[in-house]
């Protein structure tokens, strides 16, 4: 397996992960940092964020510690804006919006959506039609709590495409897929999209250009975003 890289910086990638492969390795094979020590020998890496084994998609990894703890600072800061792409079997309670709530964990072990604001994920996206009554989402999470796309969409009525967890119809691959990327690094703009390549559903969608609309996610029109107490 050799990982592409999408942006290369003195001191970052941005990679394109590909789906079924963890950040580490598990009990079911190697991770993404052991497969990019053979490819980058000489070079250490460390992960600033995550991605669930089952995403694809732009995946950030600093090339120093510097460069490690100035990332933690942006992140926690909420200046990377991040976007998504999911492909639901069934149409979502409403076709765009805004998600808030707090998650917990329910008796079977899943994480739900609840109604309070203590400390909420926050999600926005748009939907649109794709084909055979597949959903078409774009996702622009304003917090990264554990699951909080799978488990936005499966509140909405409408789960990921092969994401069993929560209930998701069944598919070739989990139909999440981190999108691009938009933040500042000492002062230089970094705008980083990446197509995803794996998955029918998704070349088909691409290869029927119904991702048009979404090209440029950033200069879309989002949603009102009302911020609650303690997000």
């Amino acid at each position: 397996m050799n990982i592409d890289i999408l942006f290369s910086h003195p001191d970052f990638y941005i990679i394109d992960k590909p789906a079924g492969i963890g950040v580490h390795k598990d009990a079911t094979g190697e991770g993404i940092m052991g497969v990019l020590a053979r490819q980058l020998p000489s070079e250490p890496l460390w992960l600033v964020h995550r991605l669930d084994k089952h995403t694809s998609g732009c995946l950030i990894l600093a090339r120093n510690s510097q460069a490690a703890a100035e990332f933690g600072q942006l992140f926690t800061q909420r200046q990377i804006s991040k976007y998504y792409l999911a492909i639901t079997a069934r149409k979502p309670a409403k076709k765009q919006g805004t998600v808030s709530g707090d998650m917990k964990k329910s008796r079977d072990g899943k994480w739900i959506l609840t109604p309070q604001q203590h400390n909420p994920a926050i999600s926005q996206f748009f939907s649109q039609g794709l084909f055979d009554g597949k959903r078409l989402i774009l996702i622009k999470p304003h917090t990264g709590k554990t699951h909080q796309i799978r488990v936005m969409l499966k509140s909405l009525g409408a789960p990921i495409l092969g994401d069993s967890h929560y209930g998701g119809a069944h598919g070739d691959r989990t139909y999440l897929h981190a999108y691009c990327l938009k933040f500042s690094y000492q002062q230089q703009n970094i705008d980083v999209c990446c197509l995803p390549t794996q998955g029918e559903h998704f070349i088909r969608m691409l290869q029927g250009q119904h991702l048009s609309p979404f090209d440029q996610p950033a200069l879309l029109t989002w949603p009102s975003l009302k911020m609650t107490k303690g997000s």
